[in-house]
């Protein structure tokens, strides 16, 4: 990975983008897509769309949302202690002892998840699943007046933002889903050879993905492509426990996994399949009996409808402050769109039959 994109890698990682307070982050996308995009724009719901060939007919979107899961603060109450909802499903096991931002007008607020200590909890409380109501965030305040100098209620609130490189060019970091996807959409936009493109290729960070698809919605409508796709994390199942039986297999560092299912349009799962293989590019393939929680269940389904695929990062861990991905497999994606986007021609059909 060159140095550029690593800092930019670095830096829509370690600045916050809960879902609806994504601005911070689509700033950071919206400068270095500068660099190589012939146009980038921003809708009112806070999609940015980076552009190569704008004026082309034929129109191929790459979608990665830059939402994160994340908390927003409900109550704050007379001692200061700050209670929270969740933006995105959480595990509140996960979250226990984490330390957290708010993400308040002044800049942010540091803090801490809290619970009852184990040592006074009664023996029915440790039988039992802690909920996010069971749970606080200390920001040393000593009472609601001073809390409120510092935060208010509706200020979005995430983990703390960091990244750690791991062995074998894997990273940890809570905010991989899906930030990497972003990554390898913007990255593929790059890597594109504009005197090989016949069409035009849109780039699009979407917004509030994580709860409700709701960005890929809007976009999709709006650009009107031809083709579709979506890039998001899915399950590595590599680790313990998991059952490949009932989870497939999919192995991190083993190249971005391709979804095969009803959401995929067929041609275009075998013309990138087609592509991967042409330019040795590791790939593997993900069973998707159902339409997938992802941006390509909105964009499938836009106006007369959009010939869709979905490529997969395999990610440990997530929606847990610890998500794990290889940077192997995020540059093996952003190789093989790149490759399929030079391949297109304008007059690519991919009606079924």
């Amino acid at each position: 990975m060159n140095k550029k994109s690593k800092e930019f890698l670095n830096a829509i990682l370690t600045h916050p983008s809960p879902s609806g307070f994504e601005e911070p982050v689509q700033k950071i996308v919206r400068e270095y897509a500068a660099d190589f995009a012939d146009r980038v724009d921003t809708d009112v719901h806070g999609n940015v769309m980076a552009v190569r060939n704008p004026d082309s007919p034929f129109r191929i979107m790459l979608a990665g949302h830059c939402d994160q899961i994340g908390f927003i603060v409900n109550y704050i109450d007379p001692d200061g202690f700050i209670y929270f909802l969740g933006l995105g499903g959480w595990d509140p096991q996960v979250i226990i002892g984490s330390h957290v931002n708010i993400w308040g007008a002044n800049g942010p607020v540091h803090g801490i998840i809290g619970k009852k200590p184990i040592h006074l909890l009664t023996e029915d409380e440790r039988k039992k699943v802690p909920k996010i109501q069971d749970l606080w965030i200390d920001i040393g305040a000593a009472n609601k007046e001073e809390a409120e100098k510092a935060v208010r209620v509706g200020d979005p609130i995430t983990v703390a933002l960091e990244w750690n490189e791991l062995m074998n060019e894997n990273i940890a970091s809570p905010a991989t889903d899906d930030k990497v996807g972003l990554w390898v959409i913007m990255e593929a936009l790059r890597r594109i050879n504009p005197k090989k493109l016949s069409c035009g290729v849109y780039a699009v960070s979407t917004v509030q993905e994580e709860v409700g698809l709701r960005g890929a919605k809007t976009s999709s409508f709006g650009i009107d492509p031809a083709v579709g796709i979506a890039v998001d994390v899915t399950h590595a199942t590599d680790c313990p426990t998991i059952d490949k039986k009932a989870n497939g297999e999919v192995k991190l560092g083993s190249g971005p996994a391709i979804g095969v299912g009803p959401n995929i349009n067929r041609k275009l799962l075998d013309a990138l399949c087609k592509t991967a293989n042409e330019h040795e590019i590791p790939y593997q393939l993900s069973a998707e009996p159902r339409i997938t929680g992802t941006d390509a269940a909105s964009i499938q389904v836009s106006r007369a409808g959009v010939a869709a695929a979905l490529i997969s990062i395999p990610n440990r861990y997530m929606h847990t402050p610890v998500e794990i991905v290889s940077l192997k497999d995020m540059e093996a994606a952003a190789d093989l769109i790149a490759r399929y986007c030079e391949s297109v021609e304008p007059d690519t059909s991919y009606i079924p039959g």
